[in-house]
């Protein structure tokens, strides 16, 4: 199986589980009851098809990221993983149209017409079969299409965190060249705490991964985050990251208002009291510009807020200080590392934006997952068991200098 493949299906197996990971498991009785209903539910694969697991399955992918964190959830067996053996594709397709334009049609009704019409074979698949997979049917059309669009308050710091981008002010800097700057924030939606904001000229993922990265650092990760579907927001190295930290996503539906009501609310307030009486001829440079918006969030942050019945929201945010969970420096690098797959040539060399790399002999014309920091001076080889091997650039004067270990082939050469 491809590691991309692999990766797809382990991303899929943490969406399973990211409520148990994240702590959001609170409304289900038992962890039985959690993979119960994650079971009738199913899980839309990496081929676009929902797919059902049983409920000891998807404890199974908990206890492997728990042991062995997102790399316990990558798939090293069957290749097929994830795929109804006994319902195929075009099976499922069928009772799906029977269940969908004929609601009231029962179970052993549809297995009737799958006989009669020779798309079930006697002994091929059973009625009970076909009946489980009806009443996961039932559930998934149960959904109502109606949006609930009332406003929410989470109870607890480190909940929830939206995240959303803005434009800023134009910058001249020292060489007379002009740019438009975007201002990129994290709020925590229980304290209104501004968690995490930077400037950029560029409003980017990499943008947002360096302020994630910084707001977890400082203040722990939050059990959710909450984006719009921007490609910022809604990309694989997102799932990935997300997946190793161990929070989840959520995207904001469109048009629905509330979603990031709370951001879009700060930004208001941000441009109304910061950017309003700014002199931008008193900024030539980033730094300059986010000595003065730190100054400013500090305060926002500092001052009594009226839907905090007059507390501030570093006040609200550190009265639940137990809510904190802490990642480890080596954690934070190693998980903030981003991700691609490159393919080795003969003579262990890849390349990576034309620029060339050696890696050991033995990765000689495989194909190798890599890990790399966004300014690319840390890149590391994935191993098979998860650890992370640096590389170096290519230096052919130095190779040509190392003593190569002869090859014998029979024992005359001695």
């Amino acid at each position: 199986m491809k590691q991309e493949k692999q990766q797809e299906i382990a991303l899929m197996r943490y969406g399973a589980i990211a409520p148990m990971i994240a702590g959001l498991d609170e409304r289900y009785p038992s962890k039985t009851a959690f993979y119960t209903e994650i079971s009738a539910k199913g899980l839309m694969g990496p081929d676009g098809k929902l797919h059902h697991y049983a409920p000891a399955t998807i404890e199974k992918w908990y206890l492997d990221y728990q042991n062995h964190g997102f790399e316990g959830l990558v798939p090293k067996g069957r290749s097929d993983a994830g795929m109804s053996r006994k319902l195929d594709e075009e099976l499922q397709e069928r009772i799906r149209y029977f269940k969908t334009n004929y609601p009231r049609m029962s179970a052993a009704a549809i297995y009737r017409q799958l006989k009669s019409d020779g798309s079930v074979i006697n002994g091929q698949v059973s009625e009970s079969t076909v009946s489980r997979f009806v009443n996961r049917l039932q559930l998934e059309l149960r959904q109502t299409p109606n949006r609930d669009m009332r406003r929410y308050e989470r109870p607890h710091i480190n909940e929830v965190w939206c995240g959303d981008s803005s434009v800023g002010p134009r910058l001249t800097d020292s060489d007379g060249k002009k740019h438009r700057v975007y201002i990129i924030a994290l709020i925590d939606d229980a304290s209104r705490f501004i968690t995490g904001i930077d400037v950029f000229y560029h409003d980017n993922f990499i943008n947002l991964m360096s302020v994630m990265k910084s707001a977890i650092a400082k203040y722990g990760r939050p059990k959710v985050f909450n984006f719009d579907n921007g490609k910022s927001y809604k990309n694989r190295q997102m799932e990935l990251l997300a997946a190793r930290i161990g929070t989840t996503l959520s995207y904001c539906q469109p048009y629905t208002p509330t979603g990031k009501a709370k951001i879009e609310r700060w930004f208001r307030t941000m441009k109304d009291q910061w950017m309003a009486a700014l002199d931008m001829r008193d900024f030539h440079s980033l730094e300059e510009l986010r000595g003065s918006l730190y100054a400013f969030v500090q305060q926002y942050n500092q001052s009594p807020h009226s839907s905090l019945r007059g507390r501030s929201p570093q006040d609200r945010f550190f009265s639940e200080s137990e809510q904190i969970r802490r990642l480890s420096e080596e954690d934070i690098r190693q998980n903030f590392l981003l991700e691609l797959e490159r393919r080795v040539s003969a003579d262990s060399v890849i390349v990576i934006d034309q620029i060339e790399y050696e890696v050991d002999y033995r990765f000689a014309r495989q194909r190798i997952r890599l890990r790399y920091s966004p300014n690319m001076k840390e890149i590391f080889i994935v191993e098979a068991d998860g650890t992370l091997t640096p590389i170096r650039l290519l230096n052919k004067t130095e190779n040509a200098l190392i003593k190569r270990e002869k090859v014998r082939l029979c024992k005359g050469d001695e």
